[in-house]
């Protein structure tokens, strides 16, 4: 049976990042779509998560990446239109319960791009 992960998500000027909950996962599969992203894996119990996402807006599928770490697995999809802020990350305005908003990456985030840019290619890196 599969299951949801637990999801955290946060909003900057160029990207919208979303981190996917799974220790020491497996089979990670990533589908960013313009308007949808599709995630599933495994966990070390063979638990089998899947999560779907139609997204509040517009993303470039080309410049969106993701990241494995073995607590979890983050997502960094590049926005349409820059500069505009995403109320949500959902294209109902409908919260899954599996789905939150990190605070601890939230900012008000006008003239915040260097700190974004220096971000992603922190990830870019590794």
């Amino acid at each position: 049976p599969r299951q949801p992960a637990k999801t955290l998500w946060y909003d900057r000027p160029r990207y919208v990042f979303l981190e996917f909950c799974v220790e020491d996962s497996t089979d990670v599969k990533v589908v960013i779509e313009e308007q949808r992203l599709v995630f599933s894996c495994k966990n070390a119990d063979g638990v089998e998560f899947y999560n779907e996402i139609d997204l509040y807006a517009r993303v470039n599928s080309k410049d969106s990446q993701e990241k494995r770490s073995d607590r979890s697995i983050t997502c960094f999809m590049r926005k349409w239109k820059e500069k505009v802020a995403w109320p949500r990350i959902t294209k109902e305005n409908v919260k899954p319960a599996w789905l939150s908003v990190d605070f601890d990456n939230w900012r008000d985030w006008e003239g915040d791009e260097e700190v974004e840019r220096a971000m992603v290619e922190q990830y870019a890196e590794v």
